[in-house]
């Protein structure tokens, strides 16, 4: 169970009491301030009977007592422990007795002030030795230190055995309260950026048939708020780290993704997160000029790691164009287009005389998924230059013109069942044929003025294949799509690009689906995701297992998955807002709506989106027909 509000977390298991053992503790940017937080009321630690998720920054845990045996089996003190990820921890004691009660709490503290990285190595060090200091205890190290203060201050503090207690009296009826705070020396109280009221993300709502639907959707916008970290340097701008507890940091890619599917919230996300990534543009002369740097990672057993900067260039320019029509204002807009123009620049450069974008290193396969990326990009970026009075858009169309026609003849293998797109060419131009979650970044076109969607790499006939390979059960696994096909060697439901599911993917594919009219497709993918949200509490993880659905079942969870993770929760507003099928062009003050007909959930509504800066609410029927309730002044329904 963790809550998050960066740069704080609170960590724990459903029993409630911090032991130190495994992750178990509060954090402040990384680093462990409290590992152990142990309650005893009379000598006895309550029984746990409950642990839930209060919200994304808050876990509330359930104990019970009976301080009098000869009063039967009725618990008659109920200890309530409210954990915040702020690092303040709040236990209260309610009396169920029909007498007073003088209770003795105990509360055994200790940390290490271990690195989160060194924890999960399990090279972190011992417990250290506290000190009394003031109304609590306090940890030094040569790393920093770390104190805990209890209001209301105990009556006894043993600093050896990392002790605090009081005597307290509870009449019948009656509730004590003690609250710690946990924090670094010399640090503030924390201050989220999602719990401030300049937060860039929306506080949508929905409701409808499906009751699924609202919970799923508050907790994701909680998730994405509780995630949202300030740039250092430029405290105005907010970007999303990529997941808790693993990556707390900037992930470009997956921070252009997530803002990106979090266009309905607001376009403030998106901005700040393309200034600051701006910043860090390489800009020196050479091959790399205009690149957005970024880490290396696993593509799974049939290709070698891929340069997630590649994503990120290509994300860029197509994240800026789309923000310009859900409403980003044109000031932005205009202070962000050289650096867009940069990066359409670098890809025109890479590709140089040739048709495919192919991977930096040398002797790298050019990748499908790499190519969709490439094209949308360009025709996105070439829309954003002719809008904005810029030169370049006609040459960018023409060689995503050469692209489609290449990659039509050598990107399809033909079999018995209709084909399948390759997963990327190999240096000697064999194709590598594996059908895995990266195909559906070829659904994924982007959105052009108009409220319509660019050209795909794939004709009809192929999109319809692949739709059809995307609903099968080889991928469908019944609680999403897997990451690898059911049937391909190295198929692992547990590997992270080898057969599990990956919500960012499967939301992806439920988006283009939907959009290309395989409606069939897209619901069964969207009725899988949110079963395993329910059973995820709506919360959903980056990934879970890709193992086929049973009657009764449940999606095993995986151990190394963020949860929260950004792109997850952005998936759930992209899954939801799917149904309305909202496709803006605020500057051109009109706004088109493309739902799904089939209404798979019902009838469903949404309030409190924004398009064109205001707050934008829309219903679909049970019938299919969506309606807008409010929108922006002037803003006009698209045919």
């Amino acid at each position: 169970m963790i809550c998050v509000a960066l740069p704080g977390l609170a960590i724990s298991t459903e029993e409630g009491q911090l032991t130190g053992r495994g992750l178990e503790g509060f954090y402040r940017a990384g680093r462990r301030v409290l590992s152990r937080c142990e309650i005893r009321v009379a000598g006895r630690e309550p029984l746990a009977v409950q642990a839930r998720m209060a919200s994304a920054d808050r876990a509330r845990f359930v104990g019970t007592l009976r301080t009098s045996p000869q009063a039967g089996p009725d618990p008659d003190v109920i200890v309530e422990r409210n954990r915040f990820a702020d690092g303040t921890e709040r236990i209260t004691l309610h009396s169920a007795a029909p007498r007073p009660l003088r209770l003795p709490v105990e509360i055994v503290l200790g940390t290490d002030l271990a690195d989160l990285g060194a924890i999960a190595s399990g090279s972190a060090g011992p417990e250290l030795t506290a000190s009394v200091h003031g109304s609590g205890l306090r940890w030094s190290c040569a790393t920093g230190n770390a104190s805990v203060t209890a209001e209301p201050p105990p009556s006894d503090a043993l600093a050896s055995a990392g002790l605090l207690r009081w005597e307290l009296d509870l009449p019948p009826g009656g509730s004590r309260t003690v609250e710690l705070r946990v924090r670094p020396d010399g640090a503030g109280p924390l201050r989220a950026v999602g719990r401030a009221a300049t937060s860039p993300l929306a506080a949508a709502r929905a409701e409808g048939d499906d009751q699924r639907v609202p919970a799923l959707l508050r907790t994701s916008i909680e998730d994405l708020q509780a995630l949202l970290l300030r740039d250092s340097a430029n405290p105005a701008d907010t970007h999303l780290a990529a997941g808790a507890p693993w990556r707390c940091g900037m992930a470009p890619a997956d921070a252009l993704v997530a803002a990106r599917m979090a266009l309905p919230l607001g376009t403030g996300l998106a901005a700040g997160t393309l200034r600051i990534l701006a910043r860090t543009q390489l800009l020196a002369p050479g091959t790399q000029s205009g690149m957005i740097p970024g880490p290396r990672r696993d593509a799974g057993p049939h290709l070698p790691p891929q340069c997630t900067g590649t994503e990120a260039t290509l994300l860029f320019p197509a994240l800026l164009a789309e923000a310009r029509l859900w409403g980003l204002p044109d000031q932005a807009t205009e202070e962000l287009l050289p650096a867009a123009e940069r990066c359409l620049s670098w890809l025109r450069t890479t590709v140089g005389d040739g048709t495919y974008l192919r991977d930096p290193n040398q002797g790298g396969p050019v990748r499908c998924e790499t190519q969709a990326h490439a094209h949308r990009a360009a025709l996105l970026g070439a829309d954003l230059l002719d809008a904005c009075g810029r030169t370049g858009g006609a040459a960018l169309r023409q060689w995503a013109q050469a692209l489609r026609t290449a990659f039509r003849k050598d990107f399809w293998i033909e079999d018995r069942g209709g084909g399948r797109p390759a997963a990327a060419r190999a240096p000697d131009g064999s194709l590598v044929p594996h059908l895995g979650a990266a195909a559906v970044h070829l659904l994924d076109t982007g959105l052009l003025g108009g409220g319509e969607s660019a050209p795909g790499l794939l004709d009809k006939v192929r999109t319809e294949h692949l739709a059809r390979l995307l609903g099968s059960p080889v991928m469908d696994s019944g609680w999403g799509l897997r990451g690898l096909g059911a049937k391909e060697p190295g198929f692992n439901p547990f590997g992270h690009r080898a057969g599990a599911v990956r919500i960012q993917e499967t939301a992806i594919a439920v988006a283009g689906l939907a959009a290309a009219g395989y409606e069939k497709e897209a619901t069964s993918l969207l009725r899988g995701v949110l079963a395993a949200a329910e059973t995820f509490g709506h919360r959903l993880p980056e990934m879970y297992a890709g193992e086929q659905r049973t009657e009764g079942g449940a999606p095993l969870p995986h151990p190394a998955a963020c949860r929260p993770a950004a792109t997850a929760a952005a998936a759930g507003v992209l899954l939801l807002t799917t149904l309305a099928g909202i496709r803006p062009d605020a500057p051109a003050g009109s706004v088109t709506l493309r739902p799904v007909r089939s209404a798979p959930l019902g009838e469903i509504g949404f309030t409190g989106l924004r398009v064109a800066g205001a707050p934008f609410s829309v219903r679909v029927s049970r019938l299919g027909l969506a309606m807008v309730e409010e929108a922006a002044d002037g803003l006009q329904l698209g045919v």
